[in-house]
Order: C-alpha cells, then sequence, then structure tokens
C-alpha cells in the first residue's frame, strides 16, 4: 500500500486530466520561484547601490561629481531619478529655455520608471497565489469524480480500491497550495519593498528639485 501510495506513483496513475493539471501547477510554480529569485537578487543590489548613492549625494560632493559616481551605481533607483532629473536641468540651463515643471517631469518619469522595473513580476505572482489552490482544487474533483467512477465500474468499495485514487486526487491539492503559498508570501514581501522604494523615490525627488532649485538661483 506504501508503495502505491507514494507521490511519485500517485502523479504517474492519475488521470490524463489530473496530470494536465500538475503540470500546469508546476509550471507556475517553477515560474514564481524563478521571478522570486531575482526579485531577491534585485532588491538585495537595489538596497546596496541607493544607500552608496545617498552616501556620495549626501556627502558634500558636487552634483558634477555625484553624476560621475552615479554611472557605477545602475542598480540605484535613486541614481536613475538623480541622472534624468540632471540631464533636464542641463537641458534648461545651456539651452535658456524651459522651466522647473521641466525637470519636475523628467524626474517623474523616471520616478515612474523605476516602480514599473521593479515591480515587473508581481501581477503574476499574485495570479498564482490567487488561482493556484482552484486549479488544484478542480484536478481533486475531476479525480474524485474518476475514483468514483472507477468504483462503480469494479463493484469494489474497499479501502485498498478507493484509497489510491482519491489520494491521486488530492495530490493536485497539495501541488496547489505548493504553488500558491510562496507566492503570496513573496508577493507580500515585496509589496512591502515597492512601498518602501516608493516612499524613498518621494522623498529624494523632493529633496533634490530643491537642491536643483537653489543650483538654478546662483
Amino acid at each position: 500500500m506504501n508503495e502505491h501510495l507514494s507521490i511519485w506513483t500517485l502523479v504517474l496513475h492519475a488521470g490524463i486530466v489530473v496530470q494536465i493539471v500538475l503540470l500546469i501547477l508546476l509550471t507556475l510554480s517553477f515560474l514564481s520561484w524563478a521571478i522570486i529569485f531575482n526579485k531577491w537578487r534585485a532588491f538585495r543590489a537595489l538596497n546596496a547601490a541607493d544607500t552608496s548613492f545617498e552616501d556620495v549625494f549626501w556627502g558634500g560632493a558636487s552634483l558634477d561629481e555625484v553624476k560621475a559616481q552615479t554611472e557605477q551605481l545602475s542598480s540605484s533607483a535613486q541614481a536613475s531619478v538623480f541622472e534624468k532629473g540632471f540631464a533636464a536641468y542641463h537641458k534648461i540651463k545651456d539651452e535658456k529655455r524651459g522651466s522647473a515643471l521641466n525637470i519636475r517631469h523628467a524626474i517623474d518619469h523616471a520616478w515612474t520608471v523605476q516602480m514599473h522595473k521593479f515591480g515587473a513580476g508581481l501581477s503574476f505572482l499574485a495570479t498564482v497565489g490567487s488561482t493556484a489552490p482552484f486549479i488544484g482544487l478542480f484536478g481533486t474533483v475531476w479525480g474524485i469524480i474518476d475514483a468514483f467512477q472507477n468504483i462503480g465500474l469494479t463493484q469494489n468499495t474497499s479501502l485498498a480500491t478507493v484509497a489510491p485514487g482519491i489520494a491521486e486526487a488530492l495530490v493536485a491539492t497539495a501541488f496547489g497550495l505548493l504553488a500558491a503559498i510562496p507566492a503570496v508570501i513573496a508577493y507580500n514581501a515585496f509589496t512591502g519593498k515597492m512601498k518602501q522604494l516608493n516612499s524613498r523615490l518621494d522623498g529624494f525627488a523632493t529633496e533634490f528639485m530643491s537642491v536643483l532649485t537653489h543650483h538654478a538661483k546662483h
């Protein structure tokens, strides 16, 4: 009985519909973990690069010196916003056209780009977290129906006959939960990091505009 109820055996002997459901769930789980790993690396690099940028920006260096340093901080969201805003400032200064609104527009656009960049993939995690349990439940229901049909055909209701079919069906629910739980946890964690990033960029954009306004008057 133990051999017949091993996970691998149950998957191999499941019906075609249940196997398709399991394949879908495994694919969703694999893609979710790929996104989770990439996001973890991206936010880790972001935090380190933003910290380095803040040290340079608030360390008393001139804006030109800060600009030179940002070329080595490609992972920093604040550095990217700085580059776009500083480029807009220089364009206005050199051409003597435009206003602070042009600079603010450049900063806001760079801010939006960074939010989209680091937020990419989160909607997929949310979708997996909300739909995977139901996909697994569909496989379970289908498998149970198939098991009862087999009972009707064999006219045998003993535990040895019923258990494998029910176990095959329940594997789909387990796979659904295994796909959904990490996706939900990661989505909530990364959503929190996105809020922190948005708040950090908001504060930096305001301070940066003040610095540029001060420079424009001198």
